[in-house]
């Protein structure tokens, strides 16, 4: 029940997203990020997992190319640098302090949607998700320290990896026992839903 509502959730942002885009007033949409901005603070990134419109199209696109056998590219090794998140980063704050400054209208978050769809026809979603959203990068920072986030139990997980290979964000890392990356956790509840030991919950 849960998928199915999150489905409704993201198509219904995507709508708003599209209608905004289509009237010329898709800056309207920030308010929409700051709002998840401050939910990050305790609740996770639930912002990328049930409103980014960028990574409702992204699923959709690596459904089908599940579907269609379609293998990605490997992420290059000078894309998957941790220090990459933050140069995007400060070259979209300094484009959104041009923009301000200047009053000059920069179709900015059509640009990252396209962006974000275009790699995702080549690459893993992990790409996008971790190395070069910028508004993954501002949410990374603004959940680490959130009081809400995924979690998998090491009493009931078994190793068994299923986890890790479903989520898109490269989120899930392996010590004794698997576990969640609460900043790179996009809240998509692919991993719960993986999971054969139902170890895996939002807590």
């Amino acid at each position: 029940m849960t998928t199915v509502w999150r489905r409704v959730i993201q198509l219904a942002f995507l709508g708003l997203f599209v209608a905004l885009f289509m009237t010329g007033k898709i800056q309207l949409w920030m308010g929409v990020f700051g709002l998840g901005l401050l939910v990050s603070l305790l609740w996770s990134r639930l912002y990328c997992g049930f409103i980014c419109p960028i990574n409702t199209v992204i699923e959709g696109i690596t459904f089908v190319k599940q579907k269609a056998h379609i293998k990605s590219f490997k992420i290059p090794r000078w894309l998957s640098k941790p220090w990459l998140p933050l140069v995007i980063l400060l070259l979209f704050l300094l484009v959104f302090i041009f923009v301000i400054v200047t009053g000059q209208k920069l179709p900015i978050l059509p640009l990252l949607f396209a962006g974000g769809a275009i790699l995702t026809l080549f690459f893993p979603a992990e790409l996008w998700h971790r190395f070069l959203c910028p508004y993954g990068a501002i949410l990374s920072l603004s959940s680490m320290k959130a009081r809400h986030a995924m979690v998998i139990d090491p009493e009931k997980c078994n190793n068994c990896g299923a986890c890790q290979k479903a989520c898109p964000a490269g989120a899930i890392k392996k010590q004794s026992k698997h576990q969640i990356v609460k900043q790179d956790c996009l809240v998509c509840l692919k991993c719960q839903q993986s999971c054969h030991q139902q170890a895996i919950r939002y807590h």
